[in-house]
C-alpha cells in the first residue's frame, strides 16, 4: 500500500475526515475577524480549582496506536499526545497557534537567505520523564523518522520533514537550529507532537514500540495503564513536570459509543462526554421537567393506546403461548420505562456545554464522471442551494450562532478566513436554471432509455448493496427519488396508469418498494406499515386512517363488522378511481361497456361500439424533471444511516426538496456507516454526499491533498489523495504551493483566500455549517467542556473548590 494510500485511509473516521490539528501563523490578530462561537469550559483560575480528583472522560474507542504518525492513529491518540507529550505550539480560543511557554522560550526564523533557518530556544527545565534533557538529538531523530527518506518507517505523513536539509546543536543544548532546503511557511506545524529519541530513533521502536505504550513522556501526565477489558486508558500526574502541576490525580479516558453515554453518565460512569442532539435533549428534558416518570416521552412515548390495548388483550388472552410472550414483553417494558426514568434522575445532576466544533459540513460533488463533471450542473446544484436554511436547520433549535461557513481552508476567527463564497454566488433559482439549460437539460425531454436510468455517476455501474445489511438504520432501509413521479408522465398514476389514492401516491414517494419504514413497536406487535419519518413519527396521518384498520384487539363480531365495512370503503375507493380514470381518457365516443363497468352494471355486448384500434405506445418524458439524451438527470445522494447521523439526514432531504425546485432528482441512499466511506466516498460510488472536515492552522499543508488536482496513476486509475470530489485545477495547486514556500505570513494568507476563491468557484465541494459541539459535565467541573477552536489545557482541568464562608458573603452582595 503506498504511503498516499495509507494517509487517505487513516482520515476516514466516522463522519468526519481528521486532519491533525497542528498549529499556524502568528500576527495579525484582526484577521479573520471573531469566532462564531466562543469556548464553553466554565474558565477559573487555578486558585479556584482543586487539588486531586479523577475525571472520567468519554472517548469514542482506545487507540490502536499511541504514534500519532502512523495511519491508524486516531482522535483518542492525539488526545493522550497532547496531555503526555511536548507540543511546541497549541491552539488558542480561536484556532491559532501560540508557543508554548512550557516548551518553548522563543521560536524564529532567524535567516531567510540564502536559506531558511529555525531557531528553537528550549525551556531550561524541559525535561524526559527519565530525566534526560530535551535538546537537538530528538528533533534529528524525529526529523530522520518522517522525511521519507528511510522506507522502513511506517509513517503516514512527512509534509514539511522532507523541506528540511539539517538539524543540529545551537550556541547550547538548549538551542536546536533547523535548516530547510526549500522555503516553508508551516515551520510551526512541526514537531508536535514531539517524541523521545527512544522511539523515532529506529525503524523497530517507531514501528511497534510506541503503538501500546509510551515509556518515556513530558507532559503534565504520564501514561499509565491501558486496559481493554474495560476500556480505559489512565493517565496520571507526571512527578517530573516542570511546570504548573496537575489539578488532577488521574485522567480516565473511557470507551463509550455515542449513542450509549447518556445511559453511561447516569449510571456514574462518565463525568465529562461529548454527547449528539438526542443526548443533550435528554439532559435539557431532564432539568425542564425533573425526570417525572408520567410517559410523556422515552420508552412509554412510543405505545399508542391501542397498542396498549392489544398488549393487554394478548397477556390475558386465551392463547397461552402469545399470552406468555406478550407478558414478557410487557414485563421488558416495563423495566425500560423505569430505567429510563432512573436515567433521567441522574442525568438532572449534568448540564451541557455548547459551542462549535473545529469543523464543518460540506456538500460534496463527484466530479468525476455523470453531469457533475460539467462545471455548470455542479454550479448550478449550488446555487440551487439556501445555505443560510441549511445551516438554520442544525444549529438553531441548539441557540448557536448559525452562520453558513464562508470558506473551505479556515474558520471564522482563523487569521486565513474569509468568506469567498461570492465566487460562486448565492442561492438563485433562475441562474441555476439557466446554468442546467446552458449544459443541455431540458424539462420534458424525451426519455429513450428504460424506466430507472440514471444519468449519474452509477449509470454505468451495476448497483450491489449486498455488503449492506437488510433493515432500519443498516444502510439498506429505504430509497427515495425525489421528483420520481415527475418522470413518470403523470403524477399520481398507479402501475397499470390509473389514478392513485393520494394517500398511497405518498407512501409510494417516500417508499417505492411499498413497504414503508416505521419503528418496531416495544410491546412486541408490528405496527401497521405506514410512512413514518426518522423518529417513528407519522407523515401521513390520511393514509394511516385510510388504509389501516384499528390495532385494537376487537372482539369477534365486531372485527367482522369492521373488516366488511373497511372492505365496503375499498370498493367505493376503487369504484371512484376506476371512474376518474376513464373520464381522463374521454376523448368524445366513450365506449358503453367503460360505462356500464364504471356503474357496476352488466353492458350490453350487442350496443358495444368495436374495438378501437392499438394505440401507439406513448412517448415518455421527463415531465417537470430535466432530461438530455434521452436520460433524466438524477443523482445519486448518499447518506449515513447509522445513529448519530440524524441531521445529515435531514439536511440532505432539505437539499432533495431545494434540488427538485430546479427540475433535478435525487436519489437518497442509506448507507451502514462503516461502510460510507471505504464503499461509497473513497471509491467514488456517489453523486452527491455530506460529510466534514476538520479545520487546520495550516491550510497550505493540510489541505493541499484535499483539493489537489486528481493526477492518473500508472494502473490508470485516478490517484485523488483526499480529493473524494475529484475536481481540481492545476491554478489551485500552484497557489496552495506558493502559500507553503511564502515566508512573509501576510502574503501566504492572500494566496490561501486567493485558492479558496477558486475552489468556490469550480464547484466541487459546497461548505454549509460549522458543525455543534454538546459536551455533558458535571457542573463541578472547571476549564473543561466544549473547547471550540481551542485546545484543552491539561494540567488546569479539575474539579471547582467548595464555596468558602468568605465566597458565600461576597456573593450576597
Amino acid at each position: 500500500m503506498s504511503q498516499r494510500r495509507r494517509r487517505s485511509l487513516a482520515l476516514l473516521t466516522s463522519g468526519v475526515l481528521a486532519l491533525p490539528l497542528l498549529a499556524g501563523c502568528g500576527a495579525g490578530d484582526e484577521e479573520g475577524g471573531p469566532v462564531a462561537a466562543g469556548q464553553d469550559i466554565a474558565a477559573a483560575t487555578r486558585d479556584k480549582v482543586a487539588d486531586g480528583g479523577v475525571l472520567r472522560w468519554a472517548v469514542d474507542a482506545l487507540p490502536g496506536t499511541l504514534n500519532t504518525f502512523q495511519a491508524d492513529a486516531d482522535a483518542t491518540t492525539n488526545r493522550i499526545a497532547g496531555a503526555v507529550l511536548p507540543q511546541l505550539f497549541v491552539l488558542d480560543g480561536k484556532g491559532r497557534p501560540v508557543a508554548n511557554p512550557d516548551y518553548l522560550e522563543k521560536a524564529e526564523v532567524v535567516e531567510r537567505e540564502p536559506k531558511q533557518v529555525v531557531l528553537y530556544k528550549l525551556n531550561q527545565q524541559a525535561v524526559w520523564s527519565d530525566g534526560r534533557e530535551i535538546g537537538a538529538a530528538d528533533f534529528v531523530a524525529q526529523w530522520r523518522a518522517l522525511n521519507g527518506k528511510d522506507s522502513a518507517y511506517w509513517t503516514a505523513r512527512n509534509a514539511g520533514y522532507d523541506r528540511i536539509e539539517k538539524i543540529e546543536r545551537g550556541k547550547s543544548d538548549l538551542e536546536v537550529k533547523v535548516t530547510f532546503v526549500k522555503p516553508y511557511a508551516d515551520w510551526r506545524s512541526l514537531f508536535s507532537p514531539l517524541y523521545p529519541k527512544q522511539v523515532t530513533g529506529t525503524p523497530e521502536s517507531f514501528n511497534e514500540g510506541a503503538r501500546g505504550t509510551l515509556k518515556v513522556t513530558a507532559g503534565p501526565f504520564g501514561l499509565g495503564a491501558i486496559d481493554k477489558k474495560t476500556g480505559t486508558a489512565a493517565l496520571t500526574r507526571n512527578p517530573r513536570w516542570w511546570g504548573s502541576p496537575a489539578k488532577l490525580d488521574t485522567l480516565v479516558l473511557t470507551a463509550v459509543p455515542r449513542s450509549e453515554r447518556p445511559a453511561a453518565l447516569a449510571a456514574g460512569k462518565l463525568d465529562l462526554a461529548e454527547i449528539d442532539r438526542t443526548g443533550a435533549d435528554r439532559i435539557a428534558l431532564a432539568r425542564r421537567e425533573a425526570a417525572k416518570a408520567d410517559g410523556a416521552h422515552g420508552p412509554a412515548a412510543s405505545v399508542t393506546p391501542a397498542q396498549a390495548t392489544m398488549s393487554w388483550a394478548l397477556a390475558f388472552g386465551a392463547d397461552e403461548a402469545k399470552a406468555k410472550e406478550a407478558q414478557e414483553t410487557r414485563q421488558k417494558h416495563a423495566e425500560a420505562v423505569k430505567r429510563y426514568a432512573e436515567e433521567q434522575g441522574a442525568l438532572l445532576g449534568f448540564t451541557v456545554r455548547k459551542s462549535l466544533e473545529p469543523a464543518y459540513t460540506q456538500l460534496a460533488m463527484n466530479g468525476a464522471s455523470g453531469p457533475l463533471a460539467d462545471e455548470r450542473v455542479r454550479r448550478a446544484v449550488a446555487r440551487a442551494l439556501d445555505r443560510q436554511a441549511l445551516t438554520d436547520i442544525v444549529l438553531k433549535p441548539l441557540g448557536l450562532p448559525a452562520k453558513p461557513v464562508g470558506s473551505h481552508l479556515a474558520l471564522a476567527g482563523q487569521q486565513a478566513y474569509a468568506d469567498n463564497s461570492d465566487a460562486l454566488g448565492g442561492q438563485d433559482t433562475q441562474a441555476s436554471q439557466a446554468l442546467l439549460a446552458d449544459a443541455g437539460w431540458r424539462r420534458g425531454g424525451k426519455l429513450t432509455d428504460p424506466a430507472g436510468a440514471k444519468a449519474g455517476s452509477e449509470a454505468a455501474k451495476e448497483k450491489d448493496d449486498s455488503k449492506t445489511p437488510s433493515g432500519p438504520g443498516t444502510g439498506n432501509d429505504g430509497l427515495y427519488i425525489v421528483g420520481q413521479e415527475d418522470e413518470r408522465n403523470g403524477d399520481g398514476h398507479g402501475r397499470d396508469g390509473r389514478p392513485e389514492a393520494p394517500a398511497r401516491a405518498a407512501l409510494r414517494a417516500d417508499h417505492p418498494d411499498h413497504r414503508p419504514e416505521g419503528p418496531e413497536n416495544p410491546l412486541g406487535q408490528g405496527l401497521p406499515e405506514v410512512g413514518s419519518g426518522p423518529d417513528g413519527e407519522i407523515v401521513d396521518a390520511d393514509a394511516f386512517a385510510a388504509t389501516q384498520p384499528s390495532p385494537v384487539l376487537a372482539p369477534a363480531p365486531f372485527a367482522a363488522a369492521q373488516e366488511q365495512l373497511l372492505r365496503t370503503q375499498a370498493a367505493q375507493a376503487a369504484q371512484a378511481a376506476r371512474a376518474a380514470w376513464a373520464a381522463s381518457v374521454d376523448d368524445g365516443k366513450r365506449s358503453p361497456a367503460l360505462d356500464a363497468e364504471t356503474a357496476a352494471e352488466p353492458a350490453d355486448p350487442a350496443k358495444a361500439s368495436p374495438a378501437p384500434a392499438p394505440a401507439k405506445q406513448a412517448v415518455r418524458t421527463s415531465g417537470n424533471m430535466l432530461a438530455k439524451d434521452g436520460k433524466p438527470l438524477t443523482l445519486r445522494f448518499v447518506l449515513p444511516a447509522g445513529p448519530g447521523s440524524e441531521a445529515l439526514r435531514t439536511v440532505g432531504e432539505r437539499i432533495a426538496q431545494m434540488l427538485h425546485k430546479v427540475g433535478v432528482q435525487t436519489e437518497l441512499t442509506k448507507v451502514a456507516d462503516e461502510s460510507f466511506f471505504k464503499d461509497h466516498i473513497a471509491s467514488g460510488q456517489y453523486d452527491l454526499a455530506l460529510y466534514s472536515w476538520p479545520a487546520t492552522a495550516y491550510p497550505a499543508t493540510d489541505a493541499r491533498p484535499i483539493f489537489a488536482k486528481p493526477e492518473p496513476a500508472a494502473d490508470g486509475s485516478l490517484l485523488v489523495e483526499q480529493n473524494y470530489t475529484r475536481v481540481g485545477t492545476d491554478h489551485i495547486d500552484q497557489l496552495f504551493d506558493q502559500a507553503a514556500g511564502e515566508l512573509d505570513e501576510e502574503t501566504a494568507r492572500d494566496l490561501m483566500r486567493k485558492a479558496d476563491a477558486r475552489i468556490w468557484a469550480a464547484a466541487g465541494s459546497i461548505p454549509l455549517y460549522q458543525r455543534p459541539e454538546l459536551v455533558a459535565v458535571k457542573p463541578g467541573l472547571t476549564n473543561a467542556g466544549a473547547f471550540g477552536l481551542g485546545a484543552p489545557r491539561y494540567q488546569d482541568i479539575g474539579w471547582k473548590k467548595p464555596a468558602t464562608s468568605k465566597d458565600k458573603q461576597e456573593k450576597k452582595k
